[in-house]
């Protein structure tokens, strides 16, 4: 009678242990410093979609010179940085999701309330981004899919690695079908023309349009968003939605497994690198060659955009983080410690830079749409980088949140957050 109350130890309850000891212990720095690198990167690439016109962010034959040192920049950017930014945002994210699913268990709170009430107000500033200040946003869809990993957190290390797997090579599927729909609609259709105008050489009108258009007015770009564009952010869940989860359930795995977390011996960490960057790089390049031997044609680079760019992305995703952690656990410094900053105000980071940008391209601010190259555009991403590493630091070395994930936190709590320390 005296045991009938003792529970007994399973598999689930062992890792629930272990999750509720790693919650309650101070912040990671790893994951901190990989989102710090991320937010870093996704400007790298995000800044063509700001300053350039859109097809200019696939095509380096879209729009300016296209001179050799232009391609190469694009090439070095393509290989290196374009979707595996927002790959690694998605794994990071699917770590701090379960992280604070495992924060809220371990501290008793009701972790499913907590956890869709935050992808509920993820969800208002994605909307408020995307038709207020930047038609690039990735909040929408990481509050959606967000949502549905929810239903994996209590899942074995095991099958999270499984799902995330599986999910990745669903999206290469997903993305063939519709390349193929595409290519049997048949020359001289919408969605012939549509290719033609996002991934090739636009039409001169069609870069007259946009230049016009993003160095208008304000509420000229608004009212474009809403009626030419108002289903967008949710069309990116077809497009990105099962890759998206995929990454953000490998991110729940390397939570679990101590992979993220710095918990592994640097040797299996250089194996990882290797690994990577083994594979990823020669197929990237090989893809960049590919693109660069057709002329940088339309269909190569829709089918570089979409299909044909998926099997490297998870390759160098495990490179990148490899090559990260060594990094952030070789000991500590100052540029570690901004860059971990900058992480942790990840959030205010991401809306930020597209204030500013918006601001800076944009007609209702300095109007430089179109008017900068991708060198000029490279200097720009460098300033923002230091403007990161300088004031992140200082704000969170005398308060507890970055201003936004304030907001973000004492909304989904219901209740103000104490910001000071």
């Amino acid at each position: 009678m005296a045991n009938r109350h003792v529970p007994r130890l399973t598999a689930s309850s062992a890792r629930h242990m272990a999750a509720a000891m790693q919650a309650l212990s101070p912040r990671l720095i790893t994951l901190d410093g990989l989102r710090g690198l991320a937010v870093m990167g996704i400007l790298l690439m995000n800044i063509a979609g700001f300053a350039l016109p859109d097809a200019a962010y696939f095509n380096p034959l879209a729009y300016g010179p296209g001179d050799p040192a232009d391609l190469l920049l694009w090439v070095g950017e393509f290989v290196l940085v374009d979707g595996k930014m927002r790959a690694l945002f998605s794994l990071l994210f699917g770590a701090s999701l379960l992280l604070v699913l495992d924060r809220a268990r371990a501290a008793g709170e009701d972790s499913e309330r907590a956890h869709f009430r935050r992808m509920g107000w993820l969800l208002f500033f994605g909307l408020v981004h995307f038709y207020l200040i930047w038609h690039g946003d990735i909040l929408v869809l990481y509050a959606v899919i967000g949502c549905a990993a929810w239903f994996f957190s209590e899942a074995s290390t095991r099958n999270l690695l499984r799902w995330g797997i599986a999910l990745i090579a669903l999206q290469a599927v997903i993305h063939g079908a519709a390349f193929a729909g595409t290519l049997a609609a048949g020359q001289g259709s919408a969605a012939w023309q549509a290719v033609q105008e996002d991934f090739g050489i636009p039409s001169a009108s069609a870069i007259a349009r946009d230049l016009a258009l993003h160095r208008g007015s304000y509420a000229g770009l608004v009212w474009h968003r809403v009626s030419e564009s108002g289903l967008m952010p949710f069309t990116q869940i077809f497009l990105f939605g099962a890759e998206t989860l995929g990454f953000m359930l490998l991110g729940m795995a390397g939570l679990r497994s101590g992979f993220l977390t710095g918990q592994w011996d640097l040797a299996r960490y250089r194996r990882c690198l290797a690994i990577g960057y083994g594979i990823g790089l020669p197929l990237s390049l090989l893809l960049a060659g590919a693109c660069w031997w057709s002329g940088f044609d339309a269909w190569m680079m829709f089918a570089a955009a979409l299909p044909l760019g998926v099997p490297a992305r998870p390759f160098l995703l495990l490179g990148h983080v490899a090559l990260g952690l060594l990094w952030l656990t070789g000991g500590t410094s100052s540029l570690r410690h901004r860059v971990a900053a900058a992480g942790r105000a990840a959030f205010t980071n991401y809306l930020g830079a597209s204030l500013l940008m918006t601001g800076l391209f944009y007609g209702y601010g300095a109007g430089l749409f179109g008017k900068v190259d991708r060198f000029g555009l490279l200097a720009i991403v460098v300033a923002i980088w230091a403007l990161m590493l300088l004031w992140s630091p200082f704000w969170l070395d005398r308060c507890r949140y970055g201003p936004l994930e304030w907001l973000w936190r004492s909304l989904a709590r219901g209740q103000i957050q104490s910001m000071r320390k």
